[in-house]
């Protein structure tokens, strides 16, 4: 069981901001790739990239408490399960694409930009949670 970190713990912020670090590029990094033309070489570079920063980032999240709403083992919560989400996605779709496999993998990148980048995301602005007290005081 992981302990719950108040939310002025050092060790707390230096994960947020891990987190932040990593996710934030993905914003951008991923919602460029849904939009550009597929299969090119920069595709294939900025989709490493964006697959690398979002383990990372789904990594960290594991070290995360839920401080909001109900939670397993005093820690986990709802939230998480963008994590599972994540850490499921990625080794599945990069099999897709070695496999050449271009819809399942296509479908499996959107899938994740929208669950764990632009749901997950909208999630963290919800009152009592860390980001949302960083951004809105």
């Amino acid at each position: 069981m992981l302990a719950i970190l108040p939310y002025d713990s050092p060790l707390l912020n230096s994960l947020m901001y891990a987190h932040l670090i990593t996710v934030i590029p993905c914003i951008f990094i991923g919602g460029y790739l849904l939009l550009a033309y597929k299969g090119t070489p920069i595709h294939k570079l900025l989709g490493k990239i964006y697959m690398s920063l979002m383990l990372v980032t789904a990594v960290i999240t594991v070290f995360l408490p839920a401080n909001v709403g109900p939670q397993l083992l005093d820690h986990f919560g709802w939230i998480h399960l963008f994590t599972v989400l994540t850490l499921w996605t990625i080794p599945t779709a990069y099999i897709a694409i070695r496999k050449r496999h271009i819809k399942a993998h296509k479908r499996k990148m959107i899938f994740l930009y929208v669950g764990a980048i632009k749901i997950a995301g909208g999630f963290t602005l919800v009152p009592g949670r860390y980001l949302h007290g960083v951004i809105f005081g």
